[in-house]
């Protein structure tokens, strides 16, 4: 059975990438990770940064889109984007995401169905250049409104073709949602993972993957026949330093044949 790569998203390195973004790709490989998802380019020109993924065998997996924001029109939306969708046709990377919204703040169906109109729009156009469009879910999005989780009204107004999941798996869980029942319900839907995991406290703050109370072998167990292409470990906080952290991660799935 071909190996599901194991990537990272560079929000994790923010500070290392901010420094040094090619030198800390160099880094990331080095510790075995295929692929990396973008939160940002660190003012590289696009054929260099598709030289220098090239050169470290790494994968260009994804990338969150930037200072995008729903309240925008669908002019000033486009506009924003469509450098954007440029750079990661160059790179070589498939899957443009958004991980933000105020979804939190819409308390009804309708309202949820205006924002999803603008997400079908922005699927549509990065349909038309072959992009695939996502959404990245945090715990706001797991209230109901008239019995539904926000986030499945969502998924439900946008065909699935428009509007692929990238489900965070820390979030589902403290969403209250079991992660591995609600990641099998998004079958043939969901092409990314955030890999991330849940320290035993109070605060339910984040952990290096492995060293949380997620239960991720059994994630593992059925994300390909979900259709996972890629996991995608971030880690928001890290009490060590975030190097030693995401190695951490990737050394953990290592340690089950994962990575």
């Amino acid at each position: 059975m071909t190996k599901i790569p194991v990537g990272l998203q560079l929000y994790t390195l923010r500070e290392e990438t901010k420094e040094d973004f090619l030198g800390t790709l160099h880094k990331v490989a080095a510790m075995g990770y295929k692929a990396v998802e973008f939160a940002g380019y660190g003012d590289v020109p696009a054929k260099e940064m598709k030289k220098v993924l090239d050169d470290l065998d790494l994968t260009a997996s994804s990338s969150h889109t930037i200072g995008l924001k729903f309240d925008m029109d669908m002019k000033e939306i486009f506009a924003l984007l469509d450098k954007q969708m440029e750079y990661n046709l160059t790179i070589g990377s498939h899957y443009l995401i958004s991980s933000w919204s105020k979804i939190a703040m819409m308390n009804s169906k309708e309202e949820i169905g205006v924002f999803a109109a603008k997400l079908r729009a922005v699927g549509e156009r990065c349909k038309q250049i072959g992009l695939q469009y996502c959404y990245h879910n945090h715990d706001f999005e797991f209230v109901k409104v008239d019995d539904q989780y926000k986030l499945d009204v969502l998924y439900n107004a946008v065909e699935a073709d428009l509007l692929q999941a990238e489900l965070d798996l820390y979030w589902v869980q403290k969403g209250g949602l079991d992660p591995k029942t609600y990641l099998q319900s998004f079958k043939g839907r969901c092409p990314l993972v955030h890999v991330k995991d849940m320290a035993d406290d109070a605060e339910q703050s984040f952990a290096e993957v492995g060293h949380g109370i997620i239960d991720y072998p059994s994630i593992f167990a059925v994300a390909a026949e979900v259709g996972v292409k890629y996991y995608i470990i971030e880690q928001d906080i890290c009490k060590r330093p975030p190097l030693e952290s995401v190695k951490m991660s990737i050394d953990y799935l290592k340690s089950l044949g994962i990575a």
